[in-house]
């Protein structure tokens, strides 16, 4: 059965000084079709009803003092006004206890990558929402950009042929020196709130997710050598994957974060037998596509060309849209399935450990001396 008015959701994290946790609730609210309603912002519990009251305008009474607290009080509310689903936007170590309590609450979640800190934790994840039936997004927020669907469609209808290689760069600058005052640095490099990866964990995953979505190939066999440039950094702050996927297709994933004069770079080429595909977010908009003894062709978001591309376009061809665009449209498809119109094409939690699968081996690889080993 369908629900008419917005869905209502809380926000764990996102408190004052935070990054990520505002630009959640920006994307969450872009359509229109949800709101937020309260929160657990901080562990600080005079800062989590400050930014609350303050920063997003809240009732004191719907700032809670930690998140165990928001569960329990939002479940004692009338089902019409209590949340409906709850954004996790904190550290990496927090995803686990927070997803599991919010699901053995019987509230969905929207959780931000990394999923956990190991695919054991992801693996109880998805089964305990498998057996609870809530839905489930991991914000991998690339694959809503209109033109990572687009390319998505023309793999999936073989205009490139049997993909033969695949690259994907993901790089940054931002970490190329130690950072000791700057919060989010801190907690993304110290191996008890990160994991066990740094720059991997951070924006490989992205990049490894943004590879499978598009060409929906399976790796099977990896080879990392990961480096921390940084004197006295405890995790990966640069590296290289070879990768060997189903079916016979060869490709590399680079992520660095000591990439002096990059911003956020990330880049995806597919080669096929018959063509190949460019995409790059710093011209989200284009997608380059490469066809034997034709000219190239370049696709717009809001042009003609692909009907996957139609749906996450929000502008007239010509208007950019970017990265809080794209969160918004995975957004858009998880509230629709909370509406009771469809299952979305978000990614979820086969997603959340596929990536963790993949973080782990990349570790074990580059800590066994850059050896070839299998994944599952």
């Amino acid at each position: 059965m369908s629900q008419v008015g917005k869905i209502r959701f809380g926000l764990v994290g996102g408190g004052e000084g935070a990054f990520i946790g505002p630009i959640h609730r920006m994307a969450a609210e872009l359509d229109g079709q949800a709101e937020l309603v309260c929160g657990a912002f901080s562990a600080d519990p005079e800062r989590a009803r400050r930014s609350g009251v303050e920063q997003y305008q809240l009732p004191a009474d719907r700032c809670y003092a930690s998140y165990q607290a928001m569960l329990a009080g939002e479940q004692e509310r009338p089902a019409d006004k209590r949340m409906q689903f709850v954004i996790i936007a904190t550290p990496n170590h927090l995803h686990f206890p927070m997803a599991q309590a919010a699901l053995a609450s019987g509230f969905a979640v929207v959780c931000d990558k990394p999923l956990c800190l190991s695919v054991q934790q992801a693996e109880e994840l998805r089964d305990l929402q498998q057996r609870q039936h809530v839905p489930f997004a991991v914000t991998y927020n690339y694959s809503g950009y209109p033109m990572v669907r687009a390319a998505r469609q023309l793999v999936a209808v073989g205009t490139l042929g049997s993909i033969r290689r695949v690259q994907c760069s993901y790089l940054q600058g931002w970490l190329a020196q130690a950072q000791p005052d700057n919060k989010q640095a801190q907690w993304r490099t110290d191996p008890q709130t990160a994991g066990g990866a740094g720059c991997f964990g951070d924006i490989g995953s992205h990049a490894e997710q943004l590879l499978s979505f598009v060409t929906g190939l399976s790796i099977t066999r990896l080879c990392a050598d990961l480096n921390t440039f940084v004197p006295d950094r405890a995790l990966d702050d640069d590296g290289t994957v070879m990768l060997q996927f189903a079916g016979g297709a060869k490709g590399v994933l680079t992520a660095s974060q000591i990439a002096v004069g990059c911003e956020n770079d990330l880049s995806l080429a597919v080669y096929g037998e018959r063509g190949s595909l460019e995409w790059r977010q710093a011209e989200a908009n284009s997608l380059l596509v490469h066809e034997l003894d034709q000219p190239l062709r370049v696709h717009r978001a809001g042009g003609p060309g692909s009907t996957a591309a139609v749906a996450p376009t929000r502008l007239p061809a010509g208007h950019p849209e970017g990265y809080i665009e794209a969160l918004a449209t995975l957004y858009q498809e998880f509230i629709s399935e909370l509406q009771g119109l469809g299952p979305g094409d978000y990614p979820g939690l086969e997603d959340g450990v596929r990536g963790m699968q993949f973080i782990e081996k990349v570790v074990e690889s580059s800590t066994r001396g850059a050896q070839w080993v299998d994944v599952a």
